[in-house]
């Protein structure tokens, strides 16, 4: 009789236990992921419950009869088997940890994109190519100015008859991983550093407090450098900035590389570099 009244509808349950009655799926869940076999735990799966892997294993009624199984009855999903390895591992641990000089690291950033794992994501972007959401919807940097202030170079009216002549050229590699058959999956790489080489005197006249020096620190005026870059990742503004100074545009080149990704795929990476050359009389 005991029994019969805790298994009852009109019974007041602990909430833990009713989300359990509830669950259609078991705690340990065997899943086939593009034909590698995993086990793991349900709450591992919804441990991020926006996640795609969230959604798809929430824990409501007859959810498990929504999913594709495979001959054994083993959730299926097709996706990178292999790789499926440090999603699981992110879910555990909110953190993975890669082998050195893994290879994968693009596709596997793929991945985490298709399984809504924004954080993920993150964690496998490159330092210079991280960008808040607002980078995507404005156009400069983290200064915050839209113009190109604290510089030297006066109004053309004001420009005096001993002003330094010379060369400035700014160069920047850019790249995208694209498949074989189709250019509509290219994944292109925003410009991830803008370089600048010439006489220092002359790219801190124009560049100001937007250069960075810190590769090259304590150089003279009077001496050259090819290794300063800008704070900003935008050319158009580097070229109104040379622009204002009296600078034009005299040459430009480019040239551009392929390599396979890795020896188990199609895909290629294509880099490029870039560079302008202005001169000021």
């Amino acid at each position: 009789m005991t029994e019969t009244m805790a298994l009852s509808g009109n019974c007041r349950t602990n909430p833990k236990e009713q989300a359990s009655v509830q669950n259609s799926f078991p705690d340990v869940v065997e899943l086939n992921v593009g034909g590698q076999v995993y086990y793991t735990r349900h709450s591992t799966l919804v441990s991020t419950p926006s996640s795609l892997l969230g959604k798809l294993f929430a824990s409501k009624k007859d959810a498990s009869n929504d999913l594709a199984r495979d001959p054994k009855g083993r959730y299926f999903i097709d996706r990178d088997g292999f790789l499926f390895r440090y999603v699981l591992d992110y879910l555990r641990d909110k953190q993975v940890v890669l082998p050195d000089h893994f290879p994968e690291k693009g596709r596997l950033r793929k991945e985490a994109e298709y399984f809504l794992l924004p954080d993920l994501v993150r964690l496998l972007t490159p330092d210079d190519l991280k960008q808040s959401p607002d980078d995507y919807f404005h156009s400069d940097y983290e200064d915050g100015s839209q113009g190109s202030d604290h510089r030297q170079c006066p109004p053309p009216s004001l420009v005096p008859a001993d002003r330094k002549s010379g060369f400035i050229t700014v160069g920047y590699r850019g790249s995208c991983t694209m498949g074989r058959e189709s250019q509509t999956d290219a994944k292109f790489r925003r410009v991830p550093r803008i370089l600048i080489c010439g006489r220092v005197a002359l790219a801190k006249e124009v560049f100001g407090e937007t250069l960075n020096e810190s590769r090259d620190p304590d150089r003279t005026p009077d001496r050259y450098t090819s290794r300063f870059y800008l704070k900003f990742k935008h050319l158009e503004r580097a070229f109104d900035m040379l622009s204002e100074c009296g600078f034009q545009m005299v040459a430009c080149n480019s040239s551009v590389t392929a390599s396979f990704v890795n020896q188990h795929t199609e895909d290629k990476i294509w880099s490029s570099y870039t560079e302008y050359v202005f001169y000021r009389k």
